[in-house]
C-alpha cells in the first residue's frame, strides 16, 4: 500500500512538479520539430555544433570592416546566431539578409529590445521604458504592447528579445537598471513583466528573463565591475527569485545570468553567469527551468576580468549556460571548448544538449523555412498609427497623480496662471499643449533671487521639470538651484509641479512645504507632454501607481484616481486610435462640397476617448469670399437646439420628478385639457409619433400681397408693443407668440399614427418650462445648461454677446425679412419667439457643441458637474417605436432601422444617437466606439438649396471619419 502511495505521489510530481518545456511546438509539430533537430545536429561536425552556442553583437551603425568581421565569424566560424545593436531598421535587414543566406545554419537572431526595437535602431518609435509601464495598472493594454514590439522584431527578422526585465529595482542609486524595471515590489514585476512576456509569445517572439537572479538592489554597473548583491539566500529566494519563478511556470523562452557576487548563493567573487550552484542548482533543479539559458554579454567587465579561469567561454559552459553572449574572442572560445570536448571534459550529451536546445528554439521561431526580410514599406511598417495609439494610451495610464491638495485639479478657473519649465531639456509639447485650454504666461530666465518679482501678479504656477528623454541611464536630479527655486515659488504661490523624468528625483524635494500638487510623468517624451497637460485641465484620466518607493513618505502604489471628463481635451489622431492618413480624405470631400456650391464653408470637429483629433474649418462666411471661417465662429444650429437645450432640460425635469414620461399635454398646460392634444404624452411627442404636423407657417398671415411684412405686424423700432426681435431693424408684435400658441393648440392632428418630424412638442416644452421656472427660456438653458458646462461660445441671441464678424451667416432671405440673416435665426417660428425657441435658436461653434454632447457619452457629467442622470440619458436613448417603423429615440435622432446615408452613415453602432439642422448642422455621438462628430455649414446661404442634402454630405463625412478608426 505504502509503495503504491509513494508510486502516485511521483507521478504528480512528475506531471505537476514539472515545468513546461518552452522551446516546444505544439504537440502536433514535435516530432517534425525533433526531426529537424536531429537531422541538423548531425550535419554539424564538432566545431560546426560548438559555435552554435555563440552570439556576437553586430552593429549595423558601424563601416563595411565591421560587416566582413561579422560576415566572418558567420561564414568561417560557423556561429549560431547575433544579436543586432545600434543601426537603422533598412541597414539591419540588408546585412541581415546577407548573413542567413551566407549561413550554413539559420541565424537565430536577438536584439536588446526592453521598449522596443527602438531601444537600438532609429527611425522607429519608442515604447514608454519599463519604469513607466510599471505605473500602469491596464495588463491587457501591456499584452498588448509587448506584442506589437513582438511584431516589429519579426518584421525585422528578429526572433528573440532579451526581455522582459525582470529585476526588482529597490536600490534607488542602481546605476544600470533603474527605468529599467517595472518597479520595487516582487508583485508588481510579475504583474507587468507576465502580461510582456505573453504578448512577446502572442506574436512568436522568443523572451527572456534578466538579470539572474536578480541585479535590481545593486548600485554597481556589471558592465563596468563584479556588483555585489548581499542579501542572504531566504531574501533571495522570496524576493528576486520571485518573478522568474512565476513566469517560468507561464513559458518563460530564456533566461539570462547577471554577472554578479552573491556570497550567499556561491563562492565568494565567483561571478553568478559562471557558477554551477547558481545555474544548475538554482535554475535548472529548483526552479525546474528548461528553456534556453543565456549568459550576459561576455564583454562586459563583470566577468571579463575574471582571472581564475582560462578560458571565460568555456567556464560559462561547463556552468550550465546553453548561450555564450559577445564573447571576447569567439574563435578562441570555439576552439576551447571543442578542445574540451576532445579531451572529455565536455561530454556528447553536455554538448547536444546545449546545442539541440538551441536548434529546437530556430525550428520554433521559423528558421526551418526561413525567409528573407522584405525591405519594401519597410520603415512604415515599423511605424503604424497602431504603435502611437498604443503609446498614447500606455503614457496616459502611467502619469500618476501624488497629490492634491484642496482639489486643485482639474484646474477650473479662468485666473492668471504662470509656467515655469526647469532642467536642460525641451518643453515646447508641454507648453503648446497648455496653451490649447488657457491663456498664460511663461517665464524664462529665472532664478532662486528673481523668481518671486518676476512671478509677481501671478497666485498660481505650473512648474514642470524636464531632463533628457534620449536613454534611461541620463541624468534626472534637480539642481541645487532648482530646488531653492521650488522652495521659495512654495512659501507664497499656489504651486503645481509636474515632473517629467523618474520618480527618484522628488527625494530631493521631500523637505518643501507649499506644494499644492504633485503630478508624475516620467519621461520627456512628447506624448507625456502633452498627456500631462491635458491632464491637469482635466482633460485626461489619471489612474497611475508609484512603481518605485522614493522615500519614507513616497511609497510603491500611491497615486489618486482622476476622471478626465473635466472637459474636452486635444490630441493627435493616432493617440486615439485614427488613421491620420484616411483623415485626409474628409478635407476632400468638405472642399468637393464647397466647390460645388453646396455650401460656403464648414467647420468640422471629431472626437474620441474625449479629444479632439480632429478640428478643421473649410471655405467662408459666404461665396464672396472674404471671410475664411474660424474654429471660433458661430453657426446657426437649427435643431441641434432640441437636445442641446431642450433635452437636458428635460432630462433633469425627468430626474427631479417634475415630469415623466408619461407627462401629458394636459399635465404640461393645463388650459390645454380640452384640446385634441391634452392625451398626448411627452415620450410619444419628442419620439415624433404623435399626429402633430411638422411645423405651422406663422409668419405667412403676418406679411402683406407683395409678401414683405405687413404694417401694424412689424415696426423698424422697439418698443413695447414691439419687442420681438425678428431680424436686424425688424419687430414683431410682442403678443403674437400668443397667437402662435393658439394656433398650435386649435390645430387638426394628422390622420393616421406616424413617423412624423415635428417642432411642435419643442414650442409646448418652452412654454411649459418658462412658465415654471418663470423664467425667460434662454436664461433657463443659460443657467442650467451652457454656464454650468463652462460653454462661452454657444447661446441664443449671439448679437448681444458676440460680433456679426464672428457669426456666420445663414441666409440670404427672399421670402420674409428680405435680408441677410447674419446673427439672427433662420428659423421663422424661432424668430418670431425673439428669437429663441426650444427647436431652433441655438448659434455655437464646433467645439461647443461637442462638449455637449460629449456630456452625453460622459454619462451626464461635464465640467465637474454631475448635470444630468445617467440613468435617464439611458432612458431617452433608447428606439421606443422601432416596432412602428420609427427610428427616433426620446429627443434623440437615431440610426435608420435599415439602409445608408438616411440619419446616419449606416456603419455607427444602434447605441449612438445624435440630431441634424435644417442649416446643415449635425452631431453625432457612438458610445461605443466613444466618437463624436460635428458638422456645421451653412448650406441655406444664400438661398434654400437642398444639393447639400440629397448628396448626403453630412453622413458620407461620417462615413469616412468610421473608415479612419483603427481600434
Amino acid at each position: 500500500m505504502k509503495f503504491i502511495q509513494a508510486l502516485l505521489v511521483f507521478c504528480c510530481f512528475l506531471t505537476f512538479g514539472q515545468t513546461p518545456d518552452p522551446l516546444l511546438v505544439p504537440p502536433s509539430e514535435q516530432a517534425a520539430q525533433m526531426k529537424w533537430v536531429d537531422s541538423v545536429y548531425a550535419s554539424l561536425d564538432l566545431k560546426e555544433k560548438v559555435a552554435q552556442l555563440f552570439m556576437p553583437m553586430v552593429f549595423t551603425e558601424r563601416d563595411s570592416a565591421h560587416f566582413y568581421q561579422s560576415l566572418d565569424l558567420i561564414t568561417k566560424h560557423k556561429i549560431g546566431g547575433i544579436v543586432f545593436s545600434l543601426g537603422g531598421p533598412v541597414g539591419e535587414s540588408h546585412w541581415l539578409n546577407r548573413f542567413q543566406a551566407a549561413s550554413k545554419t539559420p541565424l537565430l537572431v536577438a536584439m536588446d529590445a526592453e521598449w522596443g526595437v527602438a531601444m537600438r535602431l532609429d527611425s522607429v518609435q519608442a515604447f514608454p521604458w519599463p519604469m513607466t509601464l510599471g505605473a500602469v495598472k491596464d495588463t491587457v493594454l501591456l499584452r498588448k504592447i509587448g506584442k506589437r514590439m513582438g511584431e516589429q522584431e519579426k518584421r525585422l527578422g528578429i526572433h528573440y528579445s532579451f526581455s522582459p526585465v525582470l529585476d526588482i529595482n529597490t536600490n534607488p542609486k542602481n546605476p544600470i537598471i533603474g527605468n529599467r524595471s517595472y518597479g520595487a515590489s516582487k508583485n508588481r514585476v510579475i504583474r507587468q513583466a507576465m502580461a510582456m512576456m505573453k504578448g512577446h509569445h502572442d506574436s512568436g517572439i522568443l523572451t527572456s528573463g534578466k538579470h539572474f537572479p536578480g541585479h535590481g538592489d545593486t548600485a554597481q554597473d556589471s558592465h563596468k565591475t563584479l556588483p555585489t548583491v548581499s542579501f542572504a539566500t531566504e531574501r533571495i529566494d522570496t524576493v528576486e527569485l520571485a518573478p522568474y519563478r512565476e513566469l517560468i511556470k507561464h513559458g518563460l523562452s530564456s533566461v539570462m545570468v547577471a554577472h554578479l557576487n552573491v556570497p550567499a548563493l556561491t563562492q565568494e567573487g565567483l561571478p553568478t553567469s559562471l557558477s554551477k550552484e547558481v545555474i544548475q542548482g538554482i535554475l535548472k533543479k529548483e526552479l525546474q527551468f528548461q528553456g534556453l539559458i543565456a549568459t550576459d554579454a561576455l564583454n562586459m567587465k563583470g566577468v571579463s576580468e575574471y582571472s581564475k579561469v582560462k578560458n571565460i567561454d568555456l567556464s560559462a559552459f561547463l556552468a550550465g549556460n546553453d548561450l555564450l553572449l559577445i564573447s571576447n574572442d569567439i574563435p578562441g572560445g570555439i576552439d576551447a571548448i571543442a578542445a574540451a570536448y576532445v579531451k572529455g571534459d565536455v561530454s556528447e550529451e553536455r554538448l547536444s544538449h546545449s546545442v539541440k536546445k538551441v536548434l529546437k528554439a530556430k525550428y520554433k521561431v521559423g528558421l526551418a523555412a526561413y525567409r528573407p526580410v522584405d525591405t519594401a514599406h519597410l520603415i512604415e511598417d515599423l511605424n503604424t498609427p497602431q504603435d502611437t495609439a498604443l503609446n498614447t494610451e500606455a503614457m496616459g495610464k502611467a502619469l500618476t497623480l501624488l497629490k492634491n491638495e484642496n482639489g486643485l485639479l482639474p484646474i477650473k478657473g479662468t485666473g492668471k496662471i504662470g509656467h515655469i519649465a526647469l532642467g536642460d531639456a525641451p518643453s515646447s509639447p508641454f507648453e503648446d499643449q497648455l496653451k490649447h485650454y488657457q491663456k498664460l504666461r511663461t517665464f524664462t530666465q529665472i532664478n532662486a533671487k528673481n523668481v518671486i518679482e518676476k512671478t509677481a501678479g501671478i497666485d498660481t504656477l505650473i512648474v514642470s521639470f524636464h531632463r533628457s528623454n534620449d536613454n534611461p541611464w541620463k541624468a534626472a536630479d534637480f539642481s541645487n538651484e532648482e530646488i531653492q527655486i521650488i522652495r521659495k515659488l512654495a512659501q507664497t504661490k499656489t504651486i503645481l509641479l509636474d515632473v517629467f523624468v523618474k520618480p527618484y528625483a522628488l527625494k530631493a524635494l521631500e523637505g518643501i512645504e507649499g506644494i499644492d500638487a504633485v503630478l508624475l510623468s516620467y519621461q520627456n517624451s512628447e506624448s507625456a507632454q502633452q498627456l500631462s497637460a491635458d491632464a491637469l485641465f482635466g482633460a485626461q484620466d489619471l489612474s497611475g501607481r508609484l512603481p518605485v518607493n522614493v522615500s519614507e513618505s513616497i511609497q510603491e502604489g500611491a497615486g489618486m484616481d482622476l476622471l478626465g471628463n473635466f472637459r474636452l481635451g486635444f490630441s493627435a489622431p493616432a493617440g486615439v486610435g485614427i488613421n491620420s492618413v484616411k483623415l485626409n480624405e474628409i478635407d476632400k470631400l468638405a472642399v468637393q462640397a464647397i466647390d460645388s456650391m453646396m455650401t460656403p464653408g464648414m467647420q468640422i470637429v471629431g472626437v474620441r476617448k474625449g479629444k479632439i483629433f480632429y478640428q478643421k474649418n473649410f471655405g467662408f462666411h459666404t461665396y464672396d469670399k472674404q471671410q475664411p471661417v474660424k474654429s471660433s465662429d458661430l453657426y446657426d444650429l437649427a435643431s441641434l437646439t432640441k437636445i442641446l437645450a431642450t433635452l437636458p432640460l428635460v432630462m433633469q425635469a425627468v430626474e427631479e420628478g417634475s415630469l415623466t414620461l408619461e407627462t401629458t399635454v394636459a399635465e404640461l398646460l393645463p388650459e390645454w385639457k380640452d384640446s385634441n392634444k391634452a392625451d398626448l404624452t411627452l415620450r410619444a411627442m419628442m419620439s415624433h409619433f404623435s399626429r402633430l404636423w411638422p411645423w405651422i407657417p406663422f409668419y405667412k398671415e403676418t406679411l402683406n400681397s407683395k409678401g414683405y411684412p405687413k404694417n401694424g405686424m412689424y415696426q423698424n423700432t422697439p418698443s413695447s408693443k414691439y419687442n420681438l426681435v425678428v431680424a436686424k431693424d425688424l419687430y414683431l408684435k410682442s403678443d403674437f407668440e400668443k397667437e402662435m400658441y393658439a394656433q398650435i393648440k386649435e390645430s387638426e392632428l394628422i390622420d393616421t399614427l406616424q413617423y412624423a418630424y415635428s417642432d411642435l412638442p419643442y414650442y409646448i416644452l418652452k412654454k411649459y418650462f418658462e412658465r415654471t421656472s418663470a423664467k425667460k427660456f434662454d436664461a433657463l438653458v443659460q443657467e442650467k445648461v451652457l454656464d454650468p458646462l463652462g460653454l462661452q461660445r454657444i447661446g441664443y441671441k449671439p448679437l448681444q454677446s458676440f460680433s456679426a464678424e464672428e457669426i456666420v451667416p445663414s441666409e440670404v432671405d427672399t421670402y420674409f425679412r428680405h435680408q441677410e440673416l447674419d446673427g439672427y435665426v433662420h428659423d421663422m417660428g424661432a424668430a418670431m419667439q425673439d428669437g429663441v425657441g426650444g427647436h431652433a435658436g441655438l448659434f455655437g461653434n464646433a467645439e461647443a457643441v461637442a462638449a455637449i454632447m460629449q456630456l452625453y457619452l460622459n454619462n451626464g457629467k461635464y465640467h465637474g458637474k454631475q448635470l444630468l442622470d445617467p440613468e435617464v440619458i439611458q432612458r431617452f436613448n433608447v428606439c421606443t417605436y422601432c416596432e412602428q417603423g420609427n427610428r427616433r429615440g426620446i429627443g434623440f435622432d437615431k440610426p435608420q432601422i435599415e439602409g445608408h446615408h438616411q440619419s446616419t452613415c449606416g456603419c455607427v453602432s444602434m447605441k449612438s444617437f445624435g440630431h441634424s439642422g435644417y442649416t446643415g448642422t449635425y452631431a453625432w455621438a457612438d458610445p461605443e466606439e466613444e466618437m463624436i462628430i460635428v458638422i456645421l455649414a451653412n448650406r441655406t446661404y444664400p438661398n434654400d438649396d437642398f444639393t447639400y442634402s440629397r448628396s448626403n454630405i453630412r453622413t458620407r463625412l461620417q462615413e469616412l471619419f468610421y473608415k479612419a478608426i483603427i481600434n
